[in-house]
């Protein structure tokens, strides 16, 4: 059984050997080797290689949320509740935990209860004995639950007075300082030049190009890739030459988050695109701004003008193909 393994492994070992190979394949072979000629890869010419694409750097200039969204209907309706729970809870609440029965301050709390009936008149008043305790599902119509509803009954509350008067004989309004509006003048008057506009949503700047553009219209500002500059430092160009110094924006990072290859049609490669250009490969970098107004009176891109717009209005702005491109790094509010 020892020898019967020696031998195994021997045979084994010539098996592998190149020698034993390169013998048994001139022994054995039938069919004479074909001799193959290589090309070297100077000489190759294909019509394909002899265009290429321009690179271009591109900016995904947006104004993130101010404000936090809109409740939705279920969102009221929940808070609504909770609020209401937290009323019916503290209600029954002793007073005396905080004033002592007889004293001063037990006596002017119990004025201001007898005066203002419920603890919390944003959401309307509520008496815990009678039969009409628990009666308070939400009508339809009512809008008790609708956020600026509160907020202009926490302003009456704020502003009315046991006696009627009026702190230094100036007008109620001056009294209280009201937050501010959700919806702005820009909104109502739909200034898409404004960043004081859309307050819950991302905006995103687009720029009109001049007459003779290889694209549509409107589109994201963009440049050449001028000398040995990265994509980073021609974006932080980008940024000047197209609103001037005035804006106060940074680049995100190096890296672009997408890229788009736009291939001429043939009859701007036979005008103006040169030969041998088929079309341009724009790589999109991220930027943010946090204020100030593109100033177009300066800049040599051949911008006319410009718009911040959230998603949905650039996709109705861009060309399908261009918003095709970016869609996937448009944030949905």
């Amino acid at each position: 059984m020892a020898k019967t393994s020696e031998s195994f492994l021997q045979l084994a070992a010539q098996l592998r050997s190149p020698r034993y190979i390169s013998a048994s394949l001139v022994e054995t072979a039938s069919i004479e080797p074909k001799i193959v000629e290589h090309t070297s890869p100077s000489s190759i010419t294909s019509e394909f290689h002899s265009f290429h694409h321009r690179i271009k750097a591109a900016v995904l200039l947006s104004r993130p949320p101010i404000l936090t969204r809109d409740l939705t209907p279920f969102e009221k309706a929940y808070f609504l509740y909770q609020r209401r729970l937290n009323e019916r809870l503290a209600l029954p609440f002793t007073r005396y935990f905080y004033y002592q029965k007889g004293t001063p301050g037990d006596v002017e709390w119990k004025r201001k209860v007898k005066g203002r009936l419920t603890p919390a008149r944003d959401i309307g008043r509520f008496s815990g004995y009678g039969t009409d305790a628990w009666n308070d599902e939400l009508l339809v119509g009512d809008g008790v639950s609708e956020p600026q509803e509160q907020v202009k009954a926490l302003i009456r509350d704020a502003e009315d007075k046991e006696d009627g008067s009026t702190a230094g004989g100036r007008k109620r309004d001056e009294l209280i300082e009201k937050p501010s509006e959700r919806v702005t003048k820009a909104d109502r008057t739909s200034d898409l030049k404004s960043l004081n506009r859309s307050l819950t949503r991302t905006l995103y700047l687009v720029v009109k190009m001049k007459q003779g553009a290889t694209r549509g219209e409107w589109v994201l500002p963009e440049c050449a890739i001028e000398g040995k500059e990265s994509l980073h430092m021609a974006a932080e160009r980008l940024l000047v030459q197209t609103g001037g110094i005035n804006m106060n924006t940074w680049v995100v990072g190096n890296m672009p988050i997408c890229h788009q290859v736009y291939n001429y049609p043939q009859s701007i490669i036979d005008e103006i695109s040169g030969a041998g250009t088929r079309g341009e490969k724009i790589f999109l970098m991220q930027a943010r701004i946090m204020g100030g107004r593109p100033d177009l009176r300066a800049n040599k891109l051949g911008i006319l003008d410009f718009q911040w717009l959230d998603k949905e209005e650039v996709q109705k702005t861009l060309l399908s193909q261009d918003f095709a491109a970016v869609k996937n790094v448009l944030a949905d509010r």
